[in-house]
């Protein structure tokens, strides 16, 4: 895979471990020596409180929407730099609900499609993977992260629900395809919160990979379910640093190994 590379991390559906899957990817990442943006694109906000903002809307003065607003009103952008926030060897650019807000100003806005593209272009020369933590829905803000992104990184759960949502994101990411990012890829299907004892978590996998294994990658590495990650969330840090020698950690560094070799059946 080439450097300098947008990643989307995407499922309209929540609970998924989107964002656990952007902290850590993005950790293992720089572990490997790149620079890595993680870009919290969900209005809860999520991996913004990860990164140790316990109240992201009374204490992030500069966040992702006073630039999709200077975006819309034609403004110059100001030194992005001062938006981000530095921890762990990460940096991030960080959101609040406030985002929320901004559904309908880049419907109205001309060229509300991209964006998150123009914000994001200048800081590619600084980084090399900008991974984006999508909102669960497939609104203004998602199909902006699709609009930006070269790959797109599909989350999900063995769970029968979860599977059948996936077609509606693809779909969308087809659309986006042909009207405003040409270049977007599915870079494969990861499952994650994944319970290899029981009957009903192998079913889904093997009814996940029938139905779409064929068309779209799906990992080989899944990422089990652990009390660990939401241990991490609360403490503030990447699984590497609160486990590091835990099945989720060790999962996810496998994972990425997986990633960035592009080993997917």
């Amino acid at each position: 895979m080439k450097e300098h590379r947008i990643i989307a991390i995407a499922n309209q559906k929540g609970g998924v471990a989107k964002t656990t899957t952007a902290y850590n990817l993005g950790y293992c990442l720089q572990k490997r020596g790149k620079k890595v943006l993680l870009v919290d694109f969900d209005p809860q906000a999520s991996l913004t409180i990860s990164f140790g903002v316990e109240y992201p809307d009374q204490q992030l003065d500069r966040t992702v929407v006073d630039l999709l607003q200077r975006v819309i009103d034609r403004q110059p952008l100001p030194d992005l730099g001062d938006y981000l926030l530095e921890k762990d060897g990460l940096s991030l650019l960080p959101c609040n609900i406030v985002l929320s807000t901004m559904e309908v100003p880049l419907m109205t806005f001309i060229g509300g499609k991209t964006a998150l593209r123009e914000i994001l272009t200048p800081l590619c020369s600084r980084f090399d993977y900008i991974i984006i933590d999508c909102a669960p829905s497939l609104g203004q803000l998602t199909i902006n992260a699709l609009t930006a992104c070269d790959g797109v990184l599909i989350v999900t759960t063995p769970q029968i629900h979860s599977t059948k949502g996936m077609e509606l994101l693809i779909d969308s990411i087809s659309s986006v395809r042909t009207y405003s990012n040409p270049g977007i890829q599915i870079d494969g299907i990861l499952v994650a919160m994944h319970t290899e004892r029981t009957n009903i978590g192998k079913e889904v996998l093997r009814v996940t990979k029938e139905a779409l294994g064929d068309a779209i990658p799906i990992f080989q590495t899944t990422i089990p379910r652990s009390v660990k990650v939401d241990e991490a969330h609360y403490a503030s840090k990447p699984l590497g640093l609160h486990d590091p020698y835990g099945k989720v950690t060790a999962a996810y560094d496998t994972f990425c190994t997986e990633y960035l070799g592009g080993d997917v059946r």
